[in-house]
C-alpha cells in the first residue's frame, strides 16, 4: 500500500539526489530518474520537491504516467487523485470522444445488447493486445507478429474482418460474447472501428487489411468449393495470408486501364500471367493474391498463389513499412484455370462490387480517427495554458472545436443510416444501390477529415508536427489521412461515381 505523505514532507526532497515531486496529488520519487529523463535533469531539478501538475500536463501525455507507475511512492495526505486514470477497455467521458450511441444521455434504434457486449469486449482486447504492438510496429517498421494474428484467429476477430457471411456460421466471436450468425453489418461497424483506435495508421494497413478485401472477393467469387473452403480455413485460422492486387503503376483508379495480361493455354486448363501491381498491402507476407488481369475481351480476376515467378518488393509511403506496401512482378506465373474469380472477361463486375465492403471500412476508420483527432484537441485545449489561460477560452479555439464535432458527428450519422441498408440488402443489392452512396461517404468524409488534420494541427502548434509525445496521433493523422482519401478509389473518382450513379435514377424532371 503506498504512503500517505504530506506536502511538507515532499519540499524537503528538493535536491538533485533526492529529487521528489507530486502530479495530480501523487508522490513521485525521481532521484534515480534524472539520467534517464528524455528532457533532461535540468527540467526536473525546477520542480523539485514541489506541485509540478500543470508543468507535467503541459509536457506530458498522462500514459506517461501509467508507464512509469513504479516510480510513485505515495498520495497526499486527505487529498485523492482528480484526472482520469483510463484503462484498457474503458469508455471515454470527454464530450464526443465516443459516437452517441455509448453516450449515456442518448440511445439508438440500430444498436442491442449484443452490439453492446461486442464492443465492451473488442475494446478490451485491442488496447491489450493490438494497440501495444501497432505502437511498436509502427515505429520499427516491422510486420505484424504471428502471435497476435493467432490471437486475433482463436477469437475470431480475422473471421470479423469479413462482414456478416457463411464464413462466421457457428463460431463464437470474442470467447462467446456474441455468436458468428449475430454479426450483422453494425457488428462489421463497431469492429472496423474499434479497431482504428491503435492510433498507428500503417500497422492499422498491417493488420491484415489485405485479408479484409481479397478474402471477401474469394467469399463470392471463387466457384472452386473445396479450394474456397480450404482457403478460408488456412487464412481465418492464420496460417496462410492474402491480398488484393489490383492496383498499378499504370492504372490507378482507373480499374480498365490494368496491363498485367492472363492468357489461357490451349487446353484452357493452366492461365499464363505476366504484369506488376503496386502500392498493393500486405503483399510483402502474402501466400495468394487476389488479382486483377486484362484478357481478350475485358478483365479478368484469378487467385494467384505465391510461387515461381512471383516477386515483392517493399514499397516505403508516408506511414510506416508495417503496412507491408509492395510491389509485385508476375513473370510467365501459371495459374490453374480453376482458380478463376467471377467469369472470364467479365472481371469489371467481380471488383467494382468488392469495393463496396472496402470503402465503407475505410469511412468506419477515418471518421473513428477523427473523433480520435477531436478527443484529443478537447483534452489539449484544457489542459493548455497560453497567456496565463486555459487554451479553450480563445474563441477562435471553440470555432475550431465545433467545427470539427459537426462533421464527426454529421459523418457518424451518415455511416449508420447507410449501414442499415446494409442490414436490409442482399450482396446483390448492395452492389446495384450501395455503390454510389457509399462513394459519396468515403469522399465526404476524408474531405472532413482534411479539415479536422488541419484545424488540430494548429491547436497543438509545434507539438502537432512532431512525432511522438503530446500531439503524436494530431501530427499521425495530418501525415495519414490522404492514405483514406486515395485508396480505394480517390476523392474525385468517388465523388464522380455518386454522381453518375444518381444520374441513372434521374427521372426527366425540370424546374
Amino acid at each position: 500500500m503506498k504512503a500517505a505523505l504530506t506536502r511538507q514532507e515532499v519540499g524537503k526532497h528538493n535536491s538533485e539526489e533526492d529529487l521528489w515531486c507530486i502530479v495530480d496529488h501523487k508522490v513521485y520519487d525521481l532521484s534515480d530518474f534524472l539520467d534517464a529523463h528524455p528532457g533532461g535533469n535540468v527540467v526536473l531539478q525546477q520542480v523539485a520537491g514541489q506541485d509540478a501538475t500543470t508543468a507535467f500536463y503541459n509536457l506530458h501525455r498522462h500514459e506517461v504516467l501509467q508507464k512509469y507507475a513504479s516510480l510513485c511512492i505515495g498520495t497526499l495526505e486527505n487529498e485523492s487523485p482528480e484526472v482520469i486514470d483510463q484503462q484498457p477497455g474503458d469508455l471515454s467521458q470527454v464530450p464526443y470522444a465516443e459516437p452517441l450511441w455509448l453516450t449515456p444521455a442518448y440511445s439508438s434504434p440500430y444498436y442491442t445488447d449484443k452490439h453492446r457486449a461486442l464492443r465492451k469486449a473488442l475494446r478490451k482486447f485491442v488496447d491489450e493486445h493490438v494497440t501495444p504492438e501497432a505502437q511498436e510496429k509502427e515505429k520499427d517498421g516491422t510486420f505484424i507478429s504471428q502471435k497476435l494474428i493467432d490471437k486475433m484467429a482463436k477469437e475470431n476477430v480475422l473471421a470479423m474482418r469479413l462482414g456478416p457471411g457463411e464464413h462466421l456460421k457457428g463460431r463464437d466471436l470474442l470467447s462467446g460474447t456474441m455468436k458468428g450468425e449475430d454479426f450483422d453489418a453494425f457488428a462489421d461497424l463497431i469492429a472496423s472501428q474499434e479497431l482504428a483506435r491503435t492510433g498507428s495508421r500503417g500497422f492499422q494497413d498491417g493488420n491484415m487489411a489485405g485479408m479484409t478485401i481479397s478474402l471477401t472477393a474469394v467469399q463470392h467469387w471463387l466457384h472452386n468449393e473445396p479450394l474456397k473452403r480450404k482457403l478460408t480455413d488456412e487464412v481465418l485460422s492464420g496460417k496462410k495470408k492474402m491480398c488484393l492486387a489490383i492496383t498499378e503503376a499504370f492504372a490507378g483508379s482507373d480499374v480498365q486501364g490494368l496491363r498485367t495480361t492472363a492468357e489461357l493455354s490451349d487446353d484452357g486448363k493452366t492461365w499464363t500471367v505476366n504484369g506488376t501491381k503496386k502500392w498493393i498491402t500486405n503483399g510483402m507476407f502474402s501466400d495468394y493474391f487476389v488479382t486483377g488481369c486484362k484478357t481478350k475481351k475485358g478483365l479478368t480476376v484469378l487467385l494467384i498463389p505465391r510461387g515461381e515467378g512471383v516477386e515483392t518488393k517493399l514499397i516505403k509511403t508516408s506511414y510506416s513499412t508495417a503496412a507491408a506496401t509492395t510491389y509485385i512482378q508476375f513473370e510467365n506465373v501459371k495459374v490453374p484455370a480453376d482458380h478463376l474469380m467471377g467469369e472470364v472477361d467479365k472481371g469489371m463486375i467481380t471488383i467494382m462490387s468488392n469495393f463496396n465492403h472496402e470503402r465503407w471500412m475505410m469511412a468506419c476508420a477515418v471518421i473513428q480517427w477523427s473523433r480520435a483527432v477531436l478527443e484529443e484537441c478537447l483534452k489539449w485545449s484544457h489542459q493548455r495554458l497560453v497567456f496565463g489561460k486555459p487554451l479553450i477560452s480563445q474563441p477562435v479555439i471553440r470555432q475550431k472545436l465545433a467545427k470539427m464535432i459537426a462533421l464527426v458527428e454529421s459523418h457518424q450519422a451518415w455511416l449508420e443510416t447507410l449501414t442499415y441498408q446494409m442490414t436490409t440488402m442482399s450482396y446483390a443489392q448492395q452492389s446495384k444501390s450501395l455503390g454510389g452512396p457509399i462513394g459519396l461517404l468515403k469522399f465526404s468524409a476524408t474531405r472532413a477529415a482534411h479539415d479536422i488534420a488541419d484545424e488540430a494541427t494548429n491547436i497543438f502548434g509545434g507539438r502537432g508536427i512532431t512525432q511522438g509525445g503530446m500531439g503524436s496521433l494530431v501530427e499521425m493523422f495530418h501525415r495519414t489521412y490522404k492514405f483514406d482519401a486515395i485508396l480505394g478509389g480517390t476523392e474525385e473518382i468517388l465523388a464522380d461515381l455518386g454522381v453518375r450513379q444518381a444520374m441513372k435514377n434521374m427521372p426527366n424532371a425540370k424546374l
